[in-house]
């Protein structure tokens, strides 16, 4: 039997409030392989409430999980196999945390607990009202998968106890590392914190024809944080604790939490050989971005070691280094990963999160281990090399060429917290106003000009939606190209997820300053100045990581980032968001309709953002 903390004060000398590192062995969630390999099959995976040790120093916890795994079962199929899932909800009662939010000036988020010792609520602390009367209504999106808007997880449609939610995936995509999760309106944040999330393989010949490291040595790592309640007397009790904070102008930050899991453990380890081996790893937390490096036992960082082999939507050309800070990853990015552990035989490494501030007194705000690597100190013979190319299909894309010349453009500003008096950040979905007779005097609310980098033409947008339930403008026709322009005028990044099909990014400029600021936008109004259209001041770039087939884009202040994909393969309505969740449940949300083109010209409509060129 655990037992709980006797001394979490442990902190001053470390962030790891009396919890030991690398006790507890790496979890890794058991693999659901469908019958038939060549035909469609059919499964049942069923929610429900389970206990669970995040660290065996800890009581359990209760969580939701799928088939009561945490994560879920990873579910593995060929590329083209038809899969049918009965996703079945089975859990009693409400959502099994407590949420409470608290001022900025005591980073809520990174120590555990909130109460005073007497059960009382420090000031400004409050319970979020309402939480814990939520109750298990859910609906399962498979992240990255081209599946018919009826199967892709539209928010609304989530169901009760009792209830199943019918959804097939025809899987005629290239290999890649896709992932399930909750996507429930407006509690999709809490859904997934309790743990509704795990990893969805496919496969192809592409992949097979490498014998890339298999069977033992293929492991996922779903790295998420959490936060977790404590006793009167200080301990740990293993509760999930929603802990968030509040700024003077009432808007909420988004999660992150003390405690960062791999594969629903609290800083495990993995024992391996020194072989090469392959991890697919996923960022599953709600708001956290990871910068992630290999680091030996004398802190020296070890990426030579590693390859980056895929993204979110496949497989790279080549086999990749990473990046000179280290691989990041926003919320909901996915890579996959070779490492050599072959030139560290007897060694122990450990994944760091490198991106962790530091407070005034130079201690770290959270603790930037994840995880513990255990090398074999026997001498292993291991025949398999990288070989030079990896995906011989991929395609760069480009304007003109790959991305045809007849292609939509879909238009999307990010817009900063205390924009026109709106606490939260928000998504401006814009069309363009090609009658300057209808243009008003700015600078006019939701009203945003820009300069055309290629004609230096200055082209003019109005905000025709900033919520979900607003009118849908957006229509592609089925199997065009559409390119996305998302451009952010200040504020936190944002992970922008598109539904339904992969994209590559084509380009990242900015439209900052060289001090960071937008001076043409005018925040206190919502649009931009007049005779001051935004302009494109430099081209950011992007790293050959990037430049792989992706459904999530980290788009920073002052980015125009450019994506393009082919909306083929299924119709329906889909949505587009903020992969932080908080941001997501708060409103950067809106939907899109993929029709027959034959369909499209009968369907009466007010005119959308989907403008051809």
């Amino acid at each position: 039997m655990t037992n709980t903390i006797e001394n979490p004060t442990l902190a001053a000398t470390g962030r790891t409030f009396g919890l030991t590192k690398f006790v507890d062995p790496l979890r890794v969630p058991p693999v659901l392989r469908p019958h038939s390999w060549w035909h469609h099959d059919e499964i049942t995976i069923t929610s429900r409430a389970t206990a669970v040790a995040l660290h065996s120093q800890l009581p359990p916890t209760t969580v939701w999980a799928y088939d009561g795994h945490f994560p879920g079962p990873t579910i593995e199929v060929k590329s083209g196999q038809r899969l049918r899932v009965s996703w079945t909800n089975d859990i009693e009662g409400t959502l099994p945390l407590v949420a409470v939010q608290a001022p900025i000036a005591t980073r809520p988020g990174n120590t555990p607990g909130y109460r005073n010792p007497d059960g009382s609520l420090p000031d400004g602390v409050s319970i979020i009202d309402g939480v814990t009367d939520v109750p298990a209504w859910q609906v399962v999106h498979l992240h990255g998968a081209r599946t018919g808007g009826g199967n892709d997880g539209w928010a609304h449609n989530a169901v009760l106890r009792g209830a199943s939610q019918l959804a097939e995936y025809p899987n005629a995509q290239p290999s890649t590392t896709l992932w399930y999760h909750d996507h429930a309106m407006a509690v999709t944040r809490f859904n997934v914190h309790t743990g509704l999330s795990g990893m969805y393989l496919i496969r192809d010949g592409e992949e097979a024809a490498h014998d890339l490291p298999h069977g033992d040595r293929e492991i996922p790592l779903i790295i998420a944080d959490r936060n977790l309640d404590t006793d009167p007397g200080g301990a740990l009790t293993g509760q999930l604790l929603y802990k968030v904070a509040y700024v003077p102008s009432g808007a909420q930050i988004p999660f992150t939490g003390p405690f960062n899991l791999v594969n629903g453990t609290i800083w495990p380890y993995l024992e391996v050989e020194p072989r090469w081996y392959r991890f697919r790893l996923l960022n599953a937390a709600n708001s956290r971005f990871y910068t992630l490096n290999l680091v030996d036992e004398a802190g020296v960082t070890r990426n030579d070691a590693v390859r980056q082999i895929g993204t979110d939507g496949g497989l790279l050309p080549v086999p990749t280094p990473l990046p000179a800070a280290g691989l990041t990853l926003a919320p909901a990015e996915r890579a996959d990963l070779l490492v050599d552990f072959g030139r560290f035989g007897g060694q122990r490494l450990r994944l760091t999160d490198t991106s962790v501030p530091k407070e005034a007194a130079g201690q770290p705000v959270t603790e930037p281990d994840l995880m513990e690597f255990r090398v074999d100190g026997t001498a292993e013979h291991d025949r398999f090399t990288p070989p030079a190319t990896i995906s011989p299909s991929y395609v760069r894309l480009e304007h003109g060429t790959t991305v045809p010349e007849d292609h939509d453009h879909v238009w999307v500003a990010l817009v900063p917290p205390g924009t026109a008096g709106e606490a939260h950040p928000q998504l401006w979905e814009l069309a363009e106003i090609t009658d300057a007779a209808q243009i008003p005097p700015l600078p006019a609310a939701g009203v945003i000009q820009v300069t055309d980098p290629g004609t230096g033409e200055v082209r003019t947008f109005q905000r025709v939606a900033d919520l979900f339930d607003d009118t849908v403008n957006v229509f592609i026709d089925h199997d065009r190209w559409a390119v996305w322009n998302l451009i952010h005028l200040g504020g936190p990044t944002h992970p922008m997820h598109i539904h339904l099909a992969e994209f590559q990014a084509l380009s990242r400029r900015t439209v900052a300053a060289a001090d960071g600021g937008i001076p043409e936008f005018d925040a206190t109004v919502g649009g931009t100045t007049a005779g001051n259209p935004l302009r494109v001041r430099g081209d950011r770039g992007l790293d050959e990581n990037e430049k792989g087939w992706k459904d999530v884009f980290r788009v920073a202040a002052g980015d125009w980032v450019s994506v393009a994909g082919r909306f083929a393969g299924a119709t329906g309505e889909f949505m587009y968001h903020c992969h932080i969740l908080d941001h997501e449940d708060e409103g950067m949300m809106r939907p899109f309709v993929v029709m027959p083109a034959p369909v499209s010209k009968f369907h009466v409509r007010h005119g959308g953002t989907g403008h051809r060129h």
